[in-house]
């Protein structure tokens, strides 16, 4: 029986409120924005800072430069929190906040590399929402955003999530063999959400059948 989703999402798709949806119909706890919080929380940094390594990799001069304080100077830099935090212990952070969450279950996770961290675990439906760039585009201007900045963001976000998941986890983005589902959202939310869930359903029943084989 699943009792987590882990959903990764392309920029733009609606892959956010899809997981939100979904947290709704299963009376689920969603953790999208809430993953921010719950970082700047236990690492006691502000949310901002965690924003600002959110699915990205640290620059090579940063990466460069905190190799050089932690052979040398480190300890003695005067350094504060906000300063000290980097990807590096965003992800650390975020393997356990991840854990922590499916343990408990009943949980929608959406996109910090959940589907890598979870994907040992039977209980885990890991699915991956895309969508064309026009469509992309389209649902970011209903949300008020300017054409040039659609585009930009678009082009850009994607790129970095997919340096993220090779920097971490060694994998291209998306990697199909770690999903259970691939949904195309330009079919709209109520039928992404349809699939997403008949996908979970048909793959539970067939578990014990699989088991009385083995």
């Amino acid at each position: 029986m699943f009792r987590i989703i882990a959903l990764e999402r392309e920029f733009g798709c609606g892959g956010g409120g899809i997981a939100a949806q979904l947290g709704q119909r299963l009376g689920w706890k969603v953790w999208d924005q809430q993953l921010t919080g719950e970082i700047a929380r236990r690492a006691e940094v502000s949310e901002h800072a965690v924003a600002l390594c959110d699915e990205r990799v640290d620059s090579r001069l940063y990466r460069l430069a905190r190799s050089f304080w932690r052979g040398s100077y480190e300890r003695a830099l005067p350094i504060g929190n906000s300063h000290a935090f980097d990807t590096d212990r965003m992800m650390t952070m975020m393997e356990e906040i991840c854990k922590s969450i499916a343990e408990e279950g009943n949980a929608v996770i959406v996109g910090r590399g959940a589907p890598f961290f979870l994907r040992e675990r039977e209980d885990t439906f890991s699915v991956f929402c895309y969508a064309p760039r026009e469509e992309k585009i389209r649902r970011l201007r209903e949300l008020g955003k300017k054409c040039e900045d659609c585009e930009q963001l678009v082009d850009s976000v994607d790129k970095d999530r997919a340096a993220y998941i090779r920097h971490y986890f060694n994998s291209e983005w998306p990697t199909r063999s770690l999903y259970h589902l691939m949904v195309n959202t330009v079919v709209g939310d109520e039928i992404a959400i349809s699939e997403i869930l008949h996908a979970m359903d048909a793959l539970t029943s067939r578990k014990p059948e699989s088991a009385l084989r083995a």
